[in-house]
């Protein structure tokens, strides 16, 4: 299941930037290569600040769930 949330927002992200790769490489302005750098930088960033909290509350969820399914009756 972590993997399948990693994967929704890995993939997207990965299609996003090399979609933007090819534009920047097809282009000659030279601000348009640090716009897309600067926006690869806070991808980046978010991937990094939010993989780790998301994956925490998961567990954490999964875990709640998994000891209700498997409490006994009475």
């Amino acid at each position: 299941m972590f993997t399948n949330t990693v994967l929704k927002v890995y993939v997207p992200t990965q299609l996003f930037v090399a979609h933007h790769i090819k534009q920047f490489t097809k282009r000659t302005e030279g601000a348009s290569g640090i716009e897309y750098a600067i926006i690869a930088a806070m991808v980046a960033i978010a991937l990094a600040a939010f993989v780790t909290p998301i994956s925490t509350q998961i567990k954490a969820m999964f875990t709640t769930i998994q000891t209700a399914v498997t409490k006994p009756a009475g």
